[in-house]
């Protein structure tokens, strides 16, 4: 099969305006019972996974949520509560227990919403609902497609953990005192398969999967499954390394998790607790002077863009990293009061969080690195967000002279973030688009290697 089918479809999930209607007389009723200020969010999903393996249906999972969170501020002090009971009594009951909380918490003058000058006022809409017309049963037989292009790929591979599709569709809103009252909903489709491939010097397992907002833009299914079986052949016959130091390439699909330790270390919570290694350090030479890493929150489509964050704050392309040099912190209303400065619309994290690509596909950076290890699985963590000790268990494969000659496992990395982020060599274009994070191979130019 070349490209999933897609027609329109009705989500099934209630209107903007039904949802906006129950948050604001959450608001009303807080405001009633005594509360200064007030702020909730509702959201409602529908979807569904399968699961084939070995060509016959393994599980069906069908799933339709809905729940209110509100929370209220009796002048700085504040109560939560939450509920899947959408009625008038369930709204009622959560407005009075979020109220009783408040009464006995102590004062804290850094709480209370986003403040009013700071929310959105105009809203983009950013192409992120495609619901997908497709029934359990097409649902099923692609799935199974998937996985017997895996299975057929080479008679190597003997086992399978199946192939899976999915599609999610969802619709949230907020509203607070302040009078903001939006929402905008989001689509959200993936195929994956993982398969088992072995020889006679053991068994090796690994996977592969597409996810875009539009059905239509997933991988065929037959390239996923593939792909699958290329990935978990490649590791047949695996060797440990001695100890060693050497350059590290972070394939695309892994080097994601290089930023989320940077985003960790910047975000308002950890440097208020005075948790991280980042503290004090804007406008401190951080990364390489070639790196720049930006938001780009208004990209049509993607799977991590908002028109505003989760407190109704506008969302704006911006940089936190530029030449190498930290711009800014990850803040959300809170936890800019705490540490004196104005929120940057990150209430719930970061939006198409992006490492500007280099000039080099995945093979040039092989060449580049010349020896060394390509890494394209992470296992474990000791990642230390205070003192920037790094980590990791990996697997992947020993380069020699620009070319792969044979893959590696039970290894550990190991650096301080400090020293890993300042000797990035080069970043890929080979960026990948599966996740909010995005961003293409990552060339270091040495870490500590521990094996044998």
């Amino acid at each position: 099969m070349n490209r999933v089918a897609v027609q329109s479809v009705e989500t099934g999930l209630p209107a903007q305006a039904e949802l906006e209607k129950v948050i604001a007389g959450a608001i009303a009723k807080a405001k009633v019972a005594g509360a200064s200020e007030a702020e909730a969010a509702i959201s409602a999903e529908t979807g569904f996974c399968v699961t084939a393996r070995k060509g016959e249906v393994e599980t069906v999972e069908h799933n339709r949520d809905n729940g209110l969170g509100i929370t209220v501020y009796f002048g700085q002090r504040k109560g939560s509560a939450s509920t899947t009971d959408t009625s008038e009594q369930g709204i009622n009951s959560t407005v009075q227990a979020a109220c009783d909380i408040a009464r006995y918490t102590a004062e804290d003058k850094c709480a209370g919403p986003a403040d009013k000058e700071n929310l959105a006022t105009e809203f983009l809409d950013l192409d992120m609902n495609h619901p997908w017309a497709i029934d359990t049963n097409a649902a099923i037989e692609l799935a199974i497609q998937c996985e017997a292009a895996a299975l057929s790929y080479d008679k190597r591979i003997t086992n399978s953990e199946g192939g899976s599709v999915s599609s999610h569709t969802g619709l949230r809103v907020y509203g607070n005192s302040h009078g903001f009252l939006n929402g905008y909903s989001s689509s959200y489709h993936s195929a994956s398969c993982a398969v088992i491939a072995e020889d006679a010097a053991g068994m090796e397992r690994d996977y592969w999967y597409s996810a875009s907002r539009k059905a239509e833009a997933l991988e065929d299914m037959a390239s996923i499954g593939n792909k699958a079986a290329e990935r978990t052949l490649s590791r047949l016959g695996a060797q440990r390394l001695s100890t060693r130091k050497a350059p590290v390439l972070y394939s695309a699909d892994v080097a994601a998790s290089l930023l989320g330790h940077f985003i960790s270390a910047v975000r308002g919570s950890s440097l208020y607790r005075k948790a991280s290694f980042m503290l004090d350090r804007v406008d401190e030479q951080i990364f390489a002077e070639h790196i720049r890493i930006h938001e780009q929150p208004h990209l049509l489509g993607a799977l991590g863009s908002a028109p505003f964050d989760n407190e109704g704050v506008t969302t704006r392309p911006r940089d936190l990293v530029s030449a190498g040099v930290l711009q800014g912190y990850v803040l959300d209303s809170y936890s800019a009061r705490r540490l004196g400065l104005q929120t940057t619309g990150n209430a719930g994290g970061v939006h198409n969080l992006t490492l500007e690509p280099g000039e080099l596909d995945a093979q040039g950076l092989l060449k580049k690195m010349d020896t060394g290890l390509l890494v394209t699985e992470l296992m474990g963590s000791a990642v230390n967000g205070v003192t920037g000790d790094y980590s990791r268990g990996a697997a992947g494969f020993w380069v020699e002279g620009g070319v792969i000659q044979y893959p590696v496992s039970e290894i550990t990395i190991a650096g301080h973030l400090n020293d890993m982020y300042k000797n990035i060599v080069a970043v890929g274009n080979d960026v990948d688009l599966r996740r909010n994070t995005r961003t293409g191979s990552i060339l270091l130019e040495e870490m500590t290697i521990a094996g044998e």
